[in-house]
């Protein structure tokens, strides 16, 4: 009587099929993983000056908005609207249908100061077209209203206007890089 050869469930996979499978599925969970729950950027400007400085790599937390709304006061990831292929970051300061306005360098939310100690410790110049001195902006519904830190160097919603809901990327939830700067956003 001859031996059996083993069925082809039975045989070892050899060494470089295995590694190869391997890789498959890390790069895989890779990319369900970066798609939609968390995605690293840079920051490519001193907009965000002093808490994001140029060359900053930030992990975005994708998955947050789908459990909870933006809050006044994190800072956001969206598709620029005037060229939606564009990330940019910003801090969100009010939502619709809320108003805005800059006075003296405070943004006051529908007529008072914002209760956030973040906002509360920026001084915004008064530029653009979208919250000058003394002109409450009144932000639509489905839409945020986004400064940087750095006004004086910050293309914001000062200028472009609003952004809309379902341009949202996520939420800014630590730097990364450079090792010096590691450090978790609030």
């Amino acid at each position: 009587m001859g031996r059996r050869r083993p069925s082809a469930s039975q045989r070892p996979k050899s060494s470089l099929r295995e590694n190869l499978e391997s890789i498959l599925w890390a790069a895989a969970l890779a990319l369900v993983i970066r798609t939609f729950i968390v995605a690293p950027f840079k920051i490519p400007s001193g907009s965000m000056r002093p808490t994001l400085i140029e060359c900053d790599r930030i992990l975005v937390n994708k998955f947050l908005y789908r459990l909870r709304e933006p809050r006044r006061g994190d800072i956001i990831v969206f598709r620029f609207p005037e060229n939606p292929k564009r990330p940019f970051i910003k801090r969100l300061i009010a939502s619709g249908p809320e108003t805005v306005e800059i006075r003296q360098g405070q943004v006051l939310i529908s007529g008072r100061a914002s209760d956030s100690p973040i906002l509360n410790g920026l001084h915004y110049h008064n530029q653009g077209q979208f919250g000058q001195e003394g002109t409450p902006t009144t932000v639509p519904a489905e839409t945020y209203y986004v400064l940087g830190d750095n006004s004086s160097s910050s293309h914001d919603s000062r200028f472009w206007g609003f952004v809309p809901k379902r341009f949202l990327i996520g939420k800014a939830v630590c730097i990364f890089w450079p090792p010096k700067r590691i450090r978790a956003l609030r």
